[in-house]
């Protein structure tokens, strides 16, 4: 135990840099990207602290240059993920009887090192394997992870801190254990912070953690690992396994010491996970914590008063920043036809404008969509809308796979508010706009609200009180992050934390106490100073 009332530093946002021409980020990042673009690195499953290689491997590539191998890893066997569940219980004998400031400087060592020497590294894999500009490498890679870090470090003591009341008669202690067991993480390829946030959240409030990280992700998150070793992450608290995610998965949810799942990803995924834990509930020792954030139809509605240039760079920034595949980006909108001419024209011009091409040319604004399965359905769905008599293109509409998965950015115009790009989630840089009626806007409001099976990001655009309030009430289920004048993506740590519900997820909003609260299992100790010596109660006397 530690021997007083600790106060960890006081959480601040990490500081984004600009990269501007000729500054020393700038050179930094540039070069660890064409070192590390032209060699290749050997990726191993990560056990109990150790590598472990299995021969059995698949290459990584550029998807903006997918011909270009930068490296390969390993593919787990059945009996690696059993290596990994037995070493991380081993682990918890340990881990779940550190003192919680003891594991606070474990994680906020992390962030420094990924806000100084690992910065550039960090920042150029996150280019390099999921084509991301330099900015959204920046604000993704190193500020948010950074953040998530130093943030959950506050929200842990935060938490430690809420005690019950006592009396003179009895000291009443609220104790935080870890779950019993372990716990699993599930994590996508489009945000490295996110990647590195979910198994560290959970490793941070006492837990061991199986993590397997998305295939299209997995050479960042080989940076996470090399961070959070140096950082002092003991042998076994947190495990990485890459490969089958069915065989991973099941190996993982038949164990009886399952005891939670932390997932970002499809939604479709999360719903058949829930069903194989649901299916496994009786081998569990304990009801296992479910926690996971999905996908959206993530929205922007403007009302006849709003600014037409500011919807148009809320559609341009919202909508294709990382090539749209942000779960938050916009990829339906609702422009009065008032509006319709000037947004049509800044819309146009802006997407027009925007450069396209490899990350490394830090003048681009759009690079690569994943993967040839990414590219081969924006593709089939941007035909589509060639053909259908209800939708328009009005800007993009090209795409080419022969160097790397380059959709252009698309903007398709329906007269059709249920159009199949309005309520499908395409992932990718399609923007679907329906016209309105300007003078139905409440029945607009409620067409989106009814439109889609999602509810994690959506805008509204108004300089009309009234209008932002009548939306604030008619969408106040359609979004879990909800945004008054600006664009529905780029939530900050500790400033908006993030979720959505309905097919969006579990709401448990990453980047917040909520989350965390989720990986504890409360105990609750009641000491008597004065034990009684009678059974007798006054109301019984004579």
């Amino acid at each position: 135990m530690g021997k007083g009332f600790f106060n960890v530093p006081v959480a601040v946002n990490e500081p984004v840099n600009s990269f501007a021409p000729g500054s020393p980020e700038r050179e930094a990042v540039q070069k660890a990207y064409t070192e590390m673009f032209n060699s290749k690195i050997d990726v191993p499953l990560y056990i109990n602290g150790q590598d472990v290689t299995t021969g059995n491997t698949k290459t990584m590539s550029a998807p903006h240059d997918h011909q270009h191998i930068v490296g390969t890893y390993h593919l787990a066997e059945k009996s690696h993920v059993d290596d990994a569940i037995s070493t991380a219980l081993e682990a918890r004998k340990s881990w779940s009887q550190l003192p919680w400031e003891q594991r606070a400087g474990i994680f906020l060592k992390a962030a420094e090192l990924i806000a100084g020497p690992y910065r550039a590294k960090i920042n150029a894999a996150t280019m390099i394997a999921q084509s991301k500009t330099i900015h959204q490498a920046e604000i993704d890679a190193s500020c948010e992870l950074i953040d998530f870090l130093r943030f959950n470090v506050q929200f842990m003591t935060d938490i430690y801190h809420e005690q019950p009341d006592s009396t003179s008669d009895a000291w009443n202690r609220l104790e935080y254990r870890p779950l019993e067991g372990f716990v699993y993480a599930v994590t996508p390829f489009n945000f490295t912070a996110i990647a590195g946030n979910l198994p560290a959240c959970m490793a941070m409030m006492g837990n061991v953690v199986v993590w397997k990280p998305s295939d299209s992700q997995i050479y960042s998150a080989k940076v996470i690992m090399d961070v959070f070793k140096e950082a002092g992450v003991p042998d076994g608290v947190i495990n990485v396994v890459f490969g089958d995610p069915v065989m991973i998965t099941d190996t993982v949810m038949d164990s009886p010491d399952f005891s939670g799942l932390h997932f970002t990803g499809s939604t479709y995924i999360f719903k058949e996970l829930w069903k194989k834990i649901g299916n496994n509930i009786h081998n569990y020792k304990t009801y296992p914590r479910i926690v996971g954030e999905t996908g959206g139809k993530d929205f922007i509605v403007a009302h006849k008063s709003a600014n037409a240039k500011q919807v148009a760079t809320a559609i341009s920034r919202g909508a294709f920043e990382f090539q749209g595949q942000k779960c938050s980006a916009a990829s339906r909108a609702y422009v009065p036809s008032n509006l319709w001419k000037d947004v049509k024209q800044y819309v146009i011009e802006d997407v027009s404008s925007f450069k396209m091409g490899s990350p490394e040319d830090m003048s681009n604004f759009i690079t690569a969509v994943i993967h040839e399965g990414s590219f081969d359905k924006l593709a089939k769905f941007i035909d589509q809308a060639k053909s259908d008599s209800d939708a328009e293109i009005i800007v993009g509409g090209n795409y080419d796979k022969s160097k790397g998965y380059f959709i252009e950015p698309t903007v398709i115009v329906t007269s059709n508010p249920k159009y199949t790009t309005m309520c499908t989630e395409l992932f990718g840089p399609v923007m679907t706009i329906y016209v309105y009626d300007e003078n139905k806007y409440t029945e607009t409001l409620k067409l989106v609200d009814e439109t889609s099976e999602y509810a994690l990001t959506g805008a509204i655009l108004s300089t009309d009180r009234y209008a932002i309030q009548e939306a604030t009430n008619i969408l106040q289920n359609a979004a879990g992050n909800f945004y008054i004048n600006d664009k529905p993506t780029g939530a900050v740590v500790g400033q908006q934390p993030f979720g959505g519900a309905r097919s969006s997820g579990t709401n448990d909003k990453a980047g917040s106490a909520l989350n965390l609260l989720r990986w504890v299992s409360p105990r609750m100790i009641k000491e008597t100073f004065v034990t009684p010596t009678d059974y007798r109660y006054p109301f019984l006397g004579e």
